[in-house]
């Protein structure tokens, strides 16, 4: 079971049974910069043979033992996440479930790989929403559920809202989540949402805020200044940014585990399609919580990539990487140019969760910059030679592999994710 939360940044602790784990104790309105990242010590993986990911690692997870810590035992868990399964299908959807994992064979052959090695695709379209952000979001539903089910929770009849900042993947699985329990959410958008998903939001009784930069705002994203102000407000924050709510670190864990539960040791290298961050970090976070060491790389877009931007200025700091925490406005700052890319999804202007990011890749990975070229083949080859209808966005972490290419062996087991089914996005014969 995991021990508790530790900031990355100033070593501050919360326990693990603290009710609302979200932000550093020491975390102000004036310095944001803190993150808690789930503390425990290294264990060989022991996967209950379990398809639902939140039964199959309940002991390692911080929402599990936060609440077994207020007397819910296994059996209460497990009917707790089986009623949240069964209200996501009731919704008309699908439950949280183990996704496919398989040698790509032909993606294999076309980029010239031995029968030994190749490209492992790990299948995330057919999780609850289309994507992996769900697996992020849930910990901290089920965390708010507990509460409720042990009789702790601070409200009373009438919930705070759940608040998001964002305008894809992300915020469509919040208001799928919300929705399936009926807990009110509100999702924070810039005027350039796409309409699509702007209306699919508000047919999960979602409430949109539509955010314009106003004269008055201080620098940065505005949808986050607006989330910022309904978290001050009392709404909880459930959102995929760790700094925000550490608990989405807990369950994006799962998509790790599921892989070493499947490959073990085996995987050479893993490529992570990389916005806000928090997704290479639970897969770096899962990987060492198990024991297991492999080379990550971060794949962002010539069109927008602060984490590389942090990987070069933290490695010149005196004290090298190690030094990295205590240099955040120095080494993390927002991209300096109108982020551009058909893989959309992942054009944050920072990189949030970048010293999770720096830990996933601190055993011989690092970050990868996409060229645009490469982010279009990588989406054209996708549909090509698999049959999984995968975003430009979904697609990116091969895009990473083509842009590494010449430095990886012919030998070495590869993994991609691919996440974020394809919504509005022309198929690849359309693309320029």
């Amino acid at each position: 079971m995991p021990i508790g939360w530790t900031c990355a940044v100033c070593g501050a602790t919360r326990d693990v049974g603290d009710p609302a784990p979200w932000r550093c104790p020491r975390a102000t309105a004036t310095d944001v910069h803190h993150v808690l990242h789930p503390s425990a010590t290294p264990t060989a993986l022991r996967a209950e043979p379990l398809d639902e990911p939140f039964l199959a690692f309940d002991r390692l997870l911080a929402w599990s033992a936060f609440a077994a810590d207020h007397g819910m035992d296994a059996a209460a868990r497990a009917h707790l996440v089986a009623d949240l399964d069964s209200r996501l299908i009731e919704a008309g959807g699908c439950g949280f479930h183990r996704t496919p994992l398989h040698r790509a064979d032909a993606l294999s052959t076309h980029l010239g790989f031995s029968r030994r090695g190749g490209i492992w695709v790990k299948d995330e379209t057919g999780n609850v929403a289309g994507s992996h952000k769900a697996r992020h979001l849930a910990t901290i539903l089920l965390h708010l559920l507990a509460q409720e089910r042990a009789g702790i929770a601070p409200w009373g009849a009438e919930r705070p809202p759940l608040a998001i900042a964002s305008c894809g993947n992300a915020a469509l699985a919040a208001a799928t989540l919300a929705a399936a329990v009926h807990w009110p959410l509100d999702v924070f958008v810039p005027p350039s949402a796409d309409a699509v998903v702007v209306a699919r939001l508000r047919e999960l009784h979602a409430t949109v805020h539509v955010c314009p930069r106003l004269e008055s705002d201080p620098p940065g994203d505005p949808c986050l200044l607006r989330f910022r102000e309904a978290v001050a407000r009392g709404a909880v924050p459930f959102s995929v940014q760790g700094p925000e709510n550490a608990l989405c670190l807990d369950g994006g864990r799962t998509l790790g585990w599921e892989v070493i539960a499947e490959l073990g040791d085996a995987t050479d290298r893993v490529f992570v399609q990389t916005g806000g961050g928090a997704f290479v970090a639970c897969i770096g976070s899962a990987f060492a919580a198990a024991g297991v060491r492999t080379r990550v790389h971060a794949v962002q877009t010539a069109g927008c990539a602060p984490l590389h931007l942090a990987w070069q200025r933290a490695g010149a700091l005196a004290g090298g990487r190690s030094a990295a925490a205590s240099a955040w406005g120095e080494c993390m700052t927002a991209w300096p140019t109108e982020p551009t890319s058909l893989a959309d999804g992942i054009l944050d202007d920072e990189t949030y969760d970048w010293l999770g990011a720096f830990a996933a890749m601190e055993h011989g990975g690092g970050p990868v910059v996409a060229q645009e070229r490469d982010v279009i083949e990588a989406y054209r080859l996708a549909h090509a030679v698999t049959d999984i209808d995968v975003s430009p966005t979904g697609s990116a972490g091969l895009a990473g592999v083509l842009a590494s290419r010449s430095d990886i062996g012919d030998d070495e087991r590869v993994l991609v994710v691919f996440s974020g089914v394809r919504r509005g996005t022309p198929r690849p014969a359309q693309v320029a």
